[in-house]
């Protein structure tokens, strides 16, 4: 259960983090970050995968680019959603997925496994 808020606060800070380096997003504060980052992991669990199967032969024919897109689309639905956070766009929702994915896996890298 621990190691579920972590990664909870972890996508919180990446996402916060984002907001702050992309023109293109803007997030009310942390408190804010953290109910878009809960929000942004129910999407990934649920809407994800079922995204990825309609749109699996567009991903095969583009060597699997088009996921870049489903990212993007799955961070403006979640914009869409949330009170004090927005994307302007959907070439900033894209560049800002990439940006949270990056971030993401560098605040997950430093932080130890046996935390997690």
């Amino acid at each position: 259960m621990r190691g579920l808020i972590w990664r909870w606060v972890i996508n919180a800070l990446a996402l916060f983090f984002a907001a702050q380096i992309l023109s293109g997003m803007s997030i009310g504060g942390f408190g804010s970050a953290m109910i878009a980052a809960l929000v942004l992991g129910l999407a990934n669990a649920i809407i994800k995968p079922i995204l990825k199967i309609l749109t699996f032969p567009i991903t095969i024919l583009t060597l699997g680019i088009f996921t870049l897109v489903i990212n993007g689309f799955i961070l403006w639905l979640v914009a869409a959603t949330v009170q004090n956070f927005s994307v302007e766009g959907f070439f900033a929702s894209i560049i800002g997925a990439i940006i949270l994915s990056i971030i993401s896996s560098i605040l997950s890298f430093l932080v130890a496994d046996d935390t997690i």
